[in-house]
């Protein structure tokens, strides 16, 4: 048997592969972010169809912020009992399921966005043009509560972890780059400073979840822009989370400007998580561009990679684990194009 179909173990998460659904923008909750049953539907195909992991799409921390227009929420308790019934069904089927949370702050898509949007610092968004409110150390105690508040949930819902949304321009993401962290108090100028925030909400989620539940963070590998959060920053910020207790380590970065072709077959973020690995002793999950059987395998037995994260392969098929585990040399069909992302649901556009 394959090493991708060996047991991916993260803290006290066990799953029957290493293989993972990364968390994925479906646009198929109601307008205040509850389930509806097409978006179900989506969870037990992926289930049924293999995977080991299912990061479910993220879900937004605070009633006041919603970053985009039929997300899915976890910020008040009614949210509990149906993930709950969510999660049973899941198991049922053989996955394991992690909660992604996330405050959106000046990335979001919602027309018109939310009235009041908290960054680190008042500078516009590069993509949206929103300008946010600077935070003040109140706002971000209150944040950090925010997060801590629906990891409890999550962990009362009966999921298998709960994973921070630190990458893709979000808000915590936000506070590693210096092109939107101008901050000159504690939060801003050295990386250390640019870290804290991010520090504070996982030291938040470990005091209300406790040290054993599974706390993954999704971190960009770099900005992948000039004067943003370079690779060897993103390294250094992986060292100290590893150090406050998280459980894992989700590599990603600037995927919608990868192409499958430009890569040969190999994840697009494969040299930064090969170098996480040797540098912090912390279990990473690479997603981005993992196309090839072989070649995830590879960095799983000489790379020591722990899993690998699908999205848009599994948006074309999400029932490639079963058929990778049918034949290795299968080649999926998807190309990266990107139609996805525009497609009503969020589904393939292939025929």
């Amino acid at each position: 048997m394959s090493v991708l179909f060996e047991e991916l173990q993260i803290g006290t998460l066990r799953a029957r592969n290493r293989f993972v659904r990364a968390a994925t923008y479906e646009a198929l909750a109601t307008d205040d972010g509850h389930l509806t049953p097409e978006l179900r539907a989506v969870y037990e195909e992926l289930a049924g169809g293999g995977v080991g992991t299912i990061i479910v799409s993220y879900a937004y921390v605070t009633r006041e912020e919603q970053p985009n227009p039929r997300m899915l929420g976890i910020y008040d308790d009614s949210f509990v009992a149906e993930y709950r019934k969510l999660v049973d069904d899941l198991h049922q089927r053989g996955a394991r399921v992690v909660s992604q949370i996330v405050y959106g702050g000046s990335a979001t898509k919602l027309d018109p966005p939310s009235a009041r949007i908290l960054g680190p610092s008042a500078v516009a968004h590069p993509k949206t043009g929103i300008i946010p409110v600077e935070a003040s150390a109140t706002d971000l105690r209150v944040l950090a509560d925010a997060f801590a508040d629906a990891a409890a949930r999550a962990q009362a819902a009966g999921f298998d972890g709960v994973e921070l949304h630190a990458a893709h321009g979000y808000l915590l993401s936000q506070f590693l780059n210096p092109l939107l962290n101008r901050r000159a108090d504690e939060y801003g100028g050295s990386l250390e400073n640019r870290a804290r925030f991010l520090v504070e909400v996982v030291d938040a989620v470990r005091a209300r979840a406790g040290a054993e539940f599974p706390l993954l963070v999704k971190l960009n590998s770099s900005d992948g822009v000039a004067g943003g959060l370079t690779e060897d920053d993103s390294i250094e910020v992986a060292k100290l989370l590893a150090a406050r207790g998280v459980s894992a380590i989700e590599v990603s970065g600037n995927w919608r400007a990868c192409r499958a072709k430009d890569y040969a077959g190999e994840p697009f973020f494969a040299a930064y998580a090969q170098r996480l690995v040797r540098e912090a002793d912390i279990p990473v999950i690479l997603t981005g561009g993992n196309r090839r059987f072989a070649a995830m395998e590879r960095l799983a037995i000489e790379d020591g990679i722990a899993g690998f994260g699908l999205c848009r392969p599994l948006i074309c098929e999400p029932d490639l684990p079963n058929l990778w585990m049918g034949d290795r040399a299968y080649a999926p069909r998807c190309v990266s194009c990107n139609g996805c992302s525009s497609s009503p649901g969020h589904r393939c556009i292939l025929p």
